[in-house]
């Protein structure tokens, strides 16, 4: 790796920390306080809480580019249109173990609808990130958002995941619609959420 690179990498890293530090010490996220709060689990143990965001009110579109585990380029522009979903997660993280069956049957109800799921892995490498969805039948694309934190970034200034596990919807023009931030504890947050956007009726 030529110096360049590395320095490019630190600085990608250093910026990451920095975003989850600023999301953990909000003020107004309990479940980000306790994700901050000097333990070392690393993860929200609390069921998750909702932010959602009028239509009048949502900041611009969110605008990435990364590549999944299979090598397939996952677009943010190129989801325009369709209500995308971004879990954020790791392996050894209970609440994301816990919640992956709910995602799993949200996903699935939505299989045929505009409607994208994708997996955003904070820390693992591929081996790990593919071992825990053999286990819990993870059917939608994971990135491995560990090294560049291109989809974090792409929120920063935004609603952003702060901590681990968190789902944030996108509406149909990439803007930041919802986010639960925390476990989802059953399906029926989510599905209102998708639903809502898919449908129209959100506010």
């Amino acid at each position: 790796m030529s110096a360049r690179s590395r320095i490019a990498a630190v600085a990608a890293s250093a910026v990451i920390a920095a975003l989850a530090l600023a999301g953990c010490s909000s003020s107004n996220d309990d479940l980000s306080r306790q994700y901050g709060s000097g333990t070392t689990q690393n993860y929200i143990s609390g069921t998750g809480a909702v932010t959602e965001v009028a239509a009048d009110d949502r900041s611009a579109p969110v605008d990435f580019t990364t590549k999944d585990t299979d090598g397939d380029t996952i677009s943010a522009k190129d989801l325009r249109g369709k209500v995308v979903v971004l879990n954020f997660w790791y392996a050894g993280c209970p609440p994301c173990r816990a919640e992956a069956k709910y995602l799993n049957q949200v996903h699935d109800q939505y299989a045929d609808d505009d409607v994208v799921f994708v997996g955003v892995n904070v820390r693992d490498e591929a081996g790990t990130a593919a071992a825990f969805e053999r286990t819990f039948g993870v059917d939608y694309p994971t990135v491995l958002d560990a090294r560049d934190g291109a989809v974090q970034l792409a929120l920063s200034g935004q609603i952003a995941p702060n901590a681990v596990p968190a789902t944030i919807v996108l509406d149909k023009q990439g803007r930041v619609a919802a986010r639960v931030l925390g476990a989802i504890d059953g399906k029926s947050i989510l599905q209102t959420l998708v639903g809502d956007e898919l449908d129209g009726k959100a506010s």
